[in-house]
């Protein structure tokens, strides 16, 4: 199972992405939270702890083999995040693009993404 956890349902994702998820089986859509920008890191700490049980009971219940979590939001957030699932095992993937940017002469400006791949977050290593 691939969780979706972002603000960009699958529903809405191109053929490309779609075909890219299936070597997890099912996609499970969990909307991103809204992380108050004025939230203090314990409040973000809080919140991620919350969420990182959420999925881990979704991934646990499902029992399909291969499993991960597509994050991507607000980072100091999906940082906290990420660190806590790693620590219990689980992958945490980003979505990449290429950005198409066309530019006009009033300053402003159209932008399309293009999904590329699935990229696993790298983990950070404890040194102490």
């Amino acid at each position: 199972m691939l969780i979706n956890f972002t603000n960009h349902p699958s529903t809405e994702w191109p053929e490309v992405q779609l075909k890219s998820a299936e070597k997890y089986g099912s996609v499970f859509d969990i909307q991103f939270p809204s992380v108050d920008p004025n939230a203090e890191p314990f409040e973000i700490e809080l919140l991620a702890e919350k969420l990182e049980a959420e999925l881990r009971h979704i991934l646990a219940s499902e029992n399909s083999g291969l499993s991960a979590v597509h994050i991507m939001g607000e980072l100091t957030f999906c940082f906290a995040l990420i660190s806590r699932l790693q620590k219990a095992g689980i992958t945490c993937l980003a979505s990449t693009t290429i950005r198409q940017t066309i530019d006009y002469p009033d300053g402003s400006k159209t932008t399309k993404f293009g999904f590329v791949r699935f990229r696993k977050y790298l983990q950070i290593n404890s040194r102490t």
